[in-house]
């Protein structure tokens, strides 16, 4: 069962219910928001929920991943149902002050294989619409071949040169964002980490601001 992950660290806010607020971290393939995720899933406390990746759910599940464009269709249709589906699920049990998204619905945009207009109709939505919905975008650059892009995910498929197009397609999809913040890759990987972990922090509570990064602490 998919469920959303909380971390095990308490906080000193005691309050029950809490107005969630959508915070994406997005990025082309093998940009480290896994890695990043899992930090945060780590290390934060039980008011922040980790989303999985819809797309991973889908693929993952056995969905049919063909080349035809009925195909490419209906996967963005089935993947946009289930972020929407995802963010309501945690957004009605009102436990979680902030929801971090491994990815949101403008995503879609960037492997979406017809007209942009087409993408809005079929949805029923618009891209103000979704805009509205996410307080802050964070957008992981995707590193090139020598800066340590691989393929350890199973379900990632593209080449680096693949994996550099469609970062820029995410980039276009998000572009008008007005809170939209980049990482860029360089060769130290914790530096990207520790980038992106003080971007999340900003749209934390007070009260949850505080915890220290286990995986970041023997930094200089």
């Amino acid at each position: 069962m998919i469920t959303c992950d909380t971390s095990i660290h308490t906080c000193a806010c005691q309050r029950e219910n809490h107005d969630c607020k959508r915070v994406v971290l997005t990025g082309g393939p093998g940009a480290g928001k896994t890695a990043v995720l899992e930090i945060a899933r780590k290390n934060f406390c039980e008011h922040i929920s980790i989303l999985p990746e819809a797309a991973s759910i889908i693929f993952g599940g056995g969905f049919l991943r063909h080349e035809t464009l009925p195909a490419k269709k209906a996967a963005q249709r089935a993947i946009f149902s289930v972020q929407k589906e995802l963010e309501r699920l945690v957004e009605e049990e009102k436990k979680s002050a902030i929801m971090l998204c491994d990815r949101g619905t403008l995503d879609g945009l960037a492997y979406w294989p017809d007209d942009e207009a087409l993408y809005w109709k079929e949805l029923g939505t618009t891209k103000a619409d979704e805009f509205s919905r996410y307080a802050a975008v964070i957008h992981l650059r995707t590193p090139q071949l020598e800066q340590g892009y691989n393929h350890q995910n199973p379900v990632r498929i593209e080449s680096a040169i693949q994996a550099s197009e469609i970062d820029e397609k995410i980039a276009q999809a998000w572009s008008g964002h007005p809170r939209r913040f980049f990482v860029e890759s360089n060769s130290e990987f914790l530096e990207k980490v520790a980038q992106t972990i003080a971007l999340i922090k900003e749209e934390l509570p007070e009260c949850c601001k505080g915890h220290s990064i286990q995986e970041l602490k023997n930094r200089t």
